[in-house]
């Protein structure tokens, strides 16, 4: 069974659901009449650079060149998506499609069309199999396509396979995700992590190309007076760009490990002063910046685009009782997360794991909140942040179905319905961070001398102040302190 232009066509008719919202232009950005409204958001300069490059309509796809596709020079991005249906329903599928284009548009490329292939499991050699493969061949060529996304992670057999039948460049799922990564990596830890992750990838699908890859020992044929040890074919093309890239991933690795004592550095300086961490997670373009935004007036970057945000920020913040705390975005997830970026990200995703309270923030305009829940669950725990204390934050409220926010948190233990762009429940938000996060337990009472000013407005900055009175020798208070503080505050005690 194919689906094709009678249900897969309409998910083509118009951006894809992922990406729907009337507040945002077709480049992804919000209208002027949004913009006024959005200071928190900043001058959002990172997307006005984005937008600077653009792809040019109208140039050959060399559709006609069918040498080795590796070699073709693409110089526009039509693409063509490929799914097969094989577990859950028709509309499951039909997201996962809608989720792909979306993926893809934001890589750049514009989507012309898709299948969706109904199979109990997808063909071991072409995916789609072989008559449905030629289909899809024609399908190219009808559509003037130059590369084909397909919804899954490809053996390299399967790739090399697909690539023979329809004679354009074939990615998968990971592949497209991975070229996203690469196009919004910023820092110098950003672009380390996806490299590896790249690289990662590439390793098991390094293609040889005939004879040019033979290198004889000495740069001479099978034992041309080189004497022993020089017969054979000596080291292939393939096995040297093998060998390269294992010494580029170990380089990699290393340079990340001296990132990260960097980063713990960093954390290791807010958790000796006790200060309260809060980590931002959840699918992509669930409005995770806009969350941050909206709590600090941070600025980072606001897109309505899947990936928007790649490289984590650390922000500071305060309860409405004036308690300090800090708030972390984190790079969105997705279903089919690529296990290699999971493990490169694993060490940008540690703030996740040390903080003390998670807010996982949920698009509840999406058409599967639910599945958008446990697959951020399913990464969660793979980097072992399961066990922080989380909050349900159902995202873009203005916009959802009422019934599908309520039955959200009708089924969620701890859980708030917000909107980012609206400010609408920020207020309950930020009541319910300064109840979730830690509070100073150490009770002490101390009259403190009034030339010691200096302690009475660290009480007030970081401890919970319950009494203050002045009296003739200096300022009795009672409070809740941290233990650094009470150990400032012992010898004030009263006996």
């Amino acid at each position: 069974m194919t689906e094709r232009n009678s249900s897969t066509g309409s998910l083509f008719t118009q951006r894809a659901e992922a990406l729907t919202d009337d507040r945002f232009d077709e480049a992804g950005f919000l209208t002027d009449e949004e913009t006024a409204d959005s200071r928190d958001d900043g001058d959002q300069l990172d997307r006005e650079e984005r937008a600077a490059l653009r792809r040019v309509r109208g140039l050959s796809t060399e559709l006609e060149d069918i040498t080795e596709v590796e070699y073709r020079q693409l110089r526009l991005e039509r693409v063509v998506l490929a799914s097969v249906w094989s577990e859950g329903t028709l509309e499951d599928a039909e997201n996962s499609m809608r989720e792909l284009a979306a993926l893809a548009e934001t890589a750049g490329s514009e989507v012309l069309d898709g299948l969706i292939q109904r199979r109990s499991h997808p063909d071991n050699a072409t995916y789609l199999g072989k008559g449905k493969a030629q289909e899809l061949r024609d399908i190219v060529i009808a559509e003037g396509a130059d590369t084909v996304i397909c919804d899954t992670e490809l053996a390299p057999s399967q790739r090399r396979a697909l690539e023979d039948v329809v004679k354009v460049k074939v990615i998968d799922r990971t592949a497209l995700i991975l070229d996203i990564f690469a196009q919004h990596a910023k820092s110098k830890e950003g672009k380390a992590q996806v490299e590896l992750a790249q690289m990662q990838y590439l390793l098991p699908r390094l293609r040889g190309w005939g004879e040019s890859m033979s290198r004889q020992a000495g740069g001479q044929v099978g034992g041309a007076g080189q004497g022993m040890g020089s017969r054979g074919p000596g080291e292939t093309k393939i096995e040297l760009d093998r060998r390269r890239i294992n010494t580029r991933m170990a380089k990699l690795r290393r340079e990340i490990k001296e990132m990260k004592t960097v980063r713990d550095t960093k954390r290791g300086s807010r958790q000796a002063r006790e200060i309260p961490s809060v980590a931002i997670a959840g699918y992509t373009n669930a409005g995770k910046s806009s969350l941050l935004n909206r709590l600090t007036g941070a600025g980072v970057l606001v897109q309505n685009q899947l990936f928007a945000t790649l490289d984590p920020t650390v922000r500071r913040a305060e309860t409405p009782d004036g308690r300090e705390y800090t708030l972390a975005d984190t790079v969105g997830f997705v279903r089919q997360l690529p296990t290699q970026l999971v493990e490169a990200f694993r060490s940008t995703l540690e703030e996740v794991g040390d903080a003390d309270l998670l807010l996982h923030v949920v698009d509840g305009s999406h058409p599967d909140p639910e599945g958008q829940i446990s697959a951020v669950r399913s990464v969660l725990a793979d980097v072992d942040a399961a066990d922080v204390k989380e909050v349900i934050v159902v995202n873009k409220a203005d916009i959802a179905d009422p019934e599908v926010v309520d039955r959200i948190l009708r089924h969620e233990k701890h859980a708030i319905a917000v909107s980012a762009h609206t400010g609408q429940g920020m207020e309950a938000l930020r009541q319910l961070i300064a109840d979730e996060i830690p509070r100073p337990d150490i009770l002490v009472d101390v009259l403190v001398p009034y030339s010691r000013g200096d302690l009475v407005s660290r009480v007030h900055d970081e401890a919970d102040l319950l009494t203050e009175v002045h009296v003739a020798d200096g300022t009795r208070i009672t409070a809740r302190a941290k233990a650094d503080l009470a150990a400032d505050l012992e010898r004030y005690a009263v006996r």
